[in-house]
C-alpha cells in the first residue's frame, strides 16, 4: 500500500510516469465542473503529487442504509457518467497510464470506481478519490465492476438486504438509468467476469509481491464470483 499523507486541506502521495496524464483528467473533470472529484494542485518538494482533500468517510464505511439506499445508484451512477464524459477526449491520446488499456478505449475508465473510492457527507455521495490506476477503456469495464460492488454481486457485500435494500435485478436497472446507457444485464454480467478475471490475476500478483494471504483469498473470491457471472446463477 503506498503511503497517503494528508497536509492539510491537501492529500499527497507517491507520483510516477502516469501523473501528467492522470492530473490532466482530474483537470478536464474540473473544466466540465464536477465538483465531486479531486483538484490536482501540482508536485511538492518531496516529488508527491498534491491533490486536494475531499472531506467525508468512503461509502465502505457508512452504514448499511446509506450504503445500499437507492438514492446511492443513483448517484453513483450519474457520476461516474460525468466522469466517463469529461475525459473522454482523452482516450485516444498518447498518454502514459499506470494500468494497461483494454479496448475499446471509449473513455477514461477510473478502473476500481467503488464504495471504497467513493466519499459521503452527511449521507451524500461527495467524492471519487484515487485515479491513479485509470486508463483508456471501455464505459462497460467500470460500469460493470461498479454494478459488482454496488447493486451488489460480490461475495463480501457486508449488510445488504434484498427485502430493505431492493432486488438485484430492479438495483441494476435503476444503476443503468442512472449512468444513461443502455447496457444489457447479459452484456454486464459478461463484462464483469472479465473485469473480474483481470483483478484476480492482479491480485495474484500482489499476493506474490508481498506475501500477504489476504490478498490470495481476495483472488479466489473474484474467481468465484466471476463464475456466477458467467454461469448466470443467483448471487450471494
Amino acid at each position: 500500500m503506498e503511503p497517503v499523507v494528508r497536509v492539510g486541506g491537501t492529500v499527497r502521495r507517491v507520483s510516477g510516469g502516469w501523473t501528467a496524464a492522470v492530473h490532466e483528467l482530474l483537470r478536464c473533470c474540473e473544466s466540465a465542473g464536477i465538483a465531486e472529484t479531486p483538484r490536482p494542485r501540482g508536485i511538492d518538494a518531496e516529488g508527491r503529487e498534491v491533490l486536494t482533500f475531499i472531506p467525508g468517510a468512503t461509502l465502505e464505511q457508512a452504514p448499511p442504509e446509506t450504503r445500499w439506499a437507492p438514492s446511492m445508484l443513483d448517484a453513483a451512477g450519474a457520476l461516474l457518467r460525468r466522469v466517463h464524459d469529461a475525459g473522454a477526449p482523452l482516450a485516444a491520446r498518447d498518454l502514459a497510464w499506470r494500468s494497461d488499456a483494454h479496448a475499446p478505449a471509449e473513455v477514461l475508465c477510473h478502473n476500481d470506481f467503488a464504495p471504497y473510492n467513493l466519499i459521503v457527507r452527511e449521507g451524500r455521495l461527495v467524492g471519487v478519490i484515487d485515479f491513479d490506476m485509470a486508463s483508456p477503456g471501455p464505459r462497460l469495464w467500470d460500469f460493470a465492476y461498479l454494478a459488482y460492488r454496488l447493486v451488489p454481486y460480490a461475495e463480501d457485500a457486508v449488510g445488504f438486504d434484498p427485502a430493505r435494500h431492493g432486488s438485484r435485478g430492479d438495483r441494476l436497472r435503476r444503476l443503468t438509468d442512472a449512468y444513461g446507457a443502455d447496457f444489457s444485464p447479459a452484456a454486464v454480467h459478461r463484462m464483469a467476469a472479465r473485469r473480474l478475471d483481470d483483478l484476480a490475476a492482479f491480485t495474484d500478483r500482489r499476493a506474490a509481491d508481498t506475501g500477504r494471504p489476504e490478498f490470495t483469498e481476495h483472488a479466489a473470491m473474484y474467481r468465484r464470483d466471476a463464475d456466477r457471472h458467467r454461469g448466470g446463477a443467483s448471487m450471494p
